[in-house]
């Protein structure tokens, strides 16, 4: 067992104690174990880097329009709370010679989105990924997302959504290319 595995159980231990709970019972002996091993699952992004994620799944290609990949599932842990909000993101970017494999920008979002995060944050971190990765004539990113925080403790709105976007390049300085982006979005969720 990792140190840091160890930390987390005994953290873990610590709370249940100060909540009133006792540790020992039969239904909570195996619990600081599961809740380390989740926490560990919960913020792998911290361990992973970008150029390890997208490993040389960059090629060249005479492309230059919209590419999106939409209704990508993420979840993640909001770092005021550190309580769930998950939702679908919907990424495109405009190749400039160059597109990534399409399974690299889910894997993208789980690396930025497994750690405590902010939704905002979230948006112009794969954003900005995929801008670095690709360099391509524009990237937009739109993220919708249910926030445990708002749904189960301080206003408790269950149906309250969140979206958020960043827009680089074509996307942020023409606005019928974003509206293009955002028509096509419209038009396949219906």
């Amino acid at each position: 067992m990792s140190d840091k595995q160890e930390r987390l159980q005994e953290l873990t231990s610590s709370l249940l104690e100060t909540l009133g709970e006792n540790p020992q019972r039969e239904g909570l002996l195996r619990t600081p174990r599961r809740v380390a091993r989740a926490w560990q699952d919960l913020t792998v992004g911290y361990s992973q880097s970008l150029e390890t994620i997208v490993n040389e799944a960059v090629f060249e290609e005479d492309c230059n329009e919209i590419v999106i990949v939409r209704d990508i599932e993420f979840y993640s842990l909001c770092e005021h709370h550190l309580l769930p909000f998950f939702g679908k993101a919907h990424v495109g970017y405009i190749p400039d010679g160059r597109v990534i494999g399409l399974s690299k920008i889910p894997r993208i979002i789980d690396m930025f989105a497994r750690r405590l995060q902010v939704q905002e944050r979230l948006t112009h971190q794969v954003a900005q990924a995929l801008r670095e990765v690709l360099q391509p004539l524009g990237v937009a990113v739109v993220m919708e997302g249910a926030h445990m925080c708002m749904q189960m403790r301080g206003v408790q709105k269950q149906n309250s959504m969140t979206t958020t976007s960043a827009m680089l390049g074509e996307f942020h300085d023409h606005a019928e290319t974003r509206a293009e982006f955002l028509s096509i979005l419209n038009r396949q969720a219906k």
